[in-house]
């Protein structure tokens, strides 16, 4: 039997590419002869350069930018033979990259850096996984690497951050980079606008360290700065990365597409699944939003009457097999603590559902 094995990571507790092995462990303990394929996944945020590495020829490159607090960081992104780079604005602009929590001015600006050093490296195709930052700059810090200036109403430039943009005056995008023939993409699996109770400051700004004030701030800068674009700020997807979508999509011309589908896309799934009698699936926790857009529910999607999922909990029905993590160790709490113990349990409950 012909075996993909495609999972996501079990956020906190297993990356991606270890849930694969783990997984395939299992499998191989009950069906040894069986042809596995491993071909671990992600939606478009953390751990995207590490599955995409993972089922391609990628090179791995290192560049130093800005971080997110202005301190240097060394970020790694991907070159694939095809010309297309993938970029992971965590690895730049990253939560964890903080020496402290300052969300009013953690600045995006070593991802367009990147964005800058992939397209002088020959990239006809950008693509930029927009999870986990640390900013709430609607993009500002990206867009002035890129050659875009932005002005107080003295005429003088603003400073990083997305506590400034309430100062922003005006525009100057005339040195702005020329997009690459292949255009910028920008993953997300989130579908939140700039602006509002639902938007990025609100949802994400909390997260980023953003008190009640703060949280004001940065919505009234984010407002400032789509009145000033004059690009509609409620498009779905543009208050990802502290509203990066919005501002690269709006100056850059880059395009917000569904992270899962494209990481799919890139990692040759679907090419994968023409081949396989079975797709093995995983995260951490299956609900009602795994079916709109993220890795489990395009694979099943994909591959419905293939498809077998594992899950270390389940709070809402999946439409194919499935395994509880949560179930076999006997409680949450048990099989996080050993995850990929369980997930070689489930590998091999897995092989037995297909037996029978």
């Amino acid at each position: 039997m012909r075996v993909l094995i495609a999972p996501d990571s079990l956020k906190g507790t297993c990356t991606a590419v270890d849930a694969a092995r783990a997984i395939a462990v299992g499998w191989r303990s009950a069906r040894p002869d069986d042809d596995l394929t491993l071909l671990p996944m992600a939606d478009g945020g953390e751990g995207t350069l590490d599955a995409i590495e993972a089922a391609t020829t990628a090179s791995r490159r290192s560049s130093e930018v800005t971080g997110p607090d202005g301190r240097p960081v060394t970020a790694d992104w991907l070159m694939l033979p095809t010309g297309e780079a993938v970029i992971e604005l965590a690895q730049a602009a990253g939560l964890p990259l903080m020496a402290r929590l300052d969300p009013l001015n953690a600045t995006t600006r070593g991802v367009g850096e990147l964005i800058r050093i992939a397209l002088d490296g020959g990239a006809t195709l950008v693509t930029v996984a927009l999870g986990g930052s640390a900013t709430t700059d609607g993009g500002a810090g990206a867009l002035a690497a890129l050659g875009v200036q932005l002005f107080d109403g003295a005429g003088l430039p603003l400073p990083d951050g997305g506590g400034a943009l309430r100062r922003l005056a005006w525009i100057d995008d005339r040195s702005l980079v020329s997009l690459p023939s292949g255009g910028v993409r920008l993953l997300t699996d989130v579908t939140n606008p700039l602006l509002g109770p639902t938007g990025a400051a609100a949802v994400f700004g909390p997260q980023k360290g953003a008190g009640g004030h703060q949280v004001d701030e940065l919505e009234a800068g984010l407002y400032r700065l789509a009145e000033v674009v004059g690009v509609d700020p409620s498009g779905a997807g543009f208050g990802a990365a502290g509203g990066a979508a919005y501002g690269l999509t709006s100056l850059l011309g880059a395009t917000v597409v569904p992270g899962a589908a494209e990481v799919v896309r890139i990692c040759g799934f679907p090419e994968a699944l023409l081949s396989a009698d079975v797709v093995v699936t995983a995260e951490g926790r299956f609900d009602e939003t795994s079916m709109g857009g993220k890795v489990v529910g395009t694979v099943i999607t994909a591959g419905r009457e293939k498809a077998i999922v594992i899950a270390g909990s389940f709070a809402a029905q999946c439409p194919v097999k499935s395994i509880s993590l949560e179930t076999l160790a006997g409680s949450s709490e048990a099989a996080r603590t050993d995850v990929e113990h369980w997930l070689r349990r489930a590998g091999a409950e897995a092989a037995a559902l297909v037996a029978r």
